[in-house]
């Protein structure tokens, strides 16, 4: 699926993987955290094989954040603090839940934090779902963190809210960020354009621009696609 990458990336960057649906992005994440094996090159944090790691050491410095949620058939406040953070200290995961743009609806919930939200989640809306995976990334504070989509599918004013959360939890963090909307990578300090599983341009957002590639084709098609809309 991947072939003849090589980047490196600097401790607090952001970096965006922009490109065609297929061409490589999530399966590129998805090597940092160990969800496949590479079968060639290496993938090296902080100048170690991310395979000289065991895999719960390694995951426990990754905070995922993807477009589909997986959540319990439990309370709130057990959704965002679960696992290793099950024992945390009840105004953190509050205030987890702030930095999420999530405190709100909480608390205007029946039972606030101790509302039971049924199999999957299904009592909420998509993007109460989706701050709530904010705050677990915001309470788990790992140094590396992946946004995968994380802003898909919502409506304007959730995406809205949750561009705004994400924006808080990106701060001091090395941060990969897979997205469509192109708006949300402007700001990236590199953009990396993938097309079949190669990197084919690399920079930010003025010099991609300037460049008048694939980026530029990307973000010229989009900007006029919300025109028509």
């Amino acid at each position: 699926v991947l072939s003849n990458l090589n980047f490196a990336v600097t401790p607090g960057q952001t970096i965006a993987l922009v490109g065609s649906s297929g061409s490589g992005k999530t399966s590129l994440v998805s090597l940092i955290s160990r969800f496949y094996r590479n079968q060639s090159g290496e993938i090296k944090l902080d100048g170690i094989s991310i395979h000289d790691y065991t895999l719960a050491n390694l995951r426990s410095h990754i905070a995922l954040v993807s477009q589909s949620v997986t959540l319990f058939n439990d309370t709130i406040y057990n959704n965002i603090a679960y696992g290793e953070l099950a024992g945390i200290a009840p105004e953190k995961v509050r205030a987890a839940a702030k930095i999420a743009n999530a405190d709100g609806f909480i608390e205007a919930l029946p039972a606030g934090y101790d509302t039971a939200i049924g199999d999957d989640g299904v009592m909420l809306s998509g993007g109460q779902r989706q701050r709530l995976a904010i705050a677990r990334a915001v309470l788990k504070d790992a140094p590396v963190l992946i946004l995968d989509e994380a802003t898909s599918s919502l409506d304007t004013d959730s995406e809205r809210l949750i561009q705004a959360a994400l924006e808080r939890l990106m701060e001091n963090r090395t941060t990969f960020v897979i997205a469509h909307r192109l708006s949300t990578v402007e700001s990236a300090d590199c953009i990396l354009v993938i097309e079949e599983g190669k990197i084919v341009e690399r920079g930010n957002h003025r010099e991609l621009l300037k460049q008048a590639g694939r980026y530029a084709d990307l973000y010229s098609n989009q900007f006029d696609l919300q025109r028509v809309d």
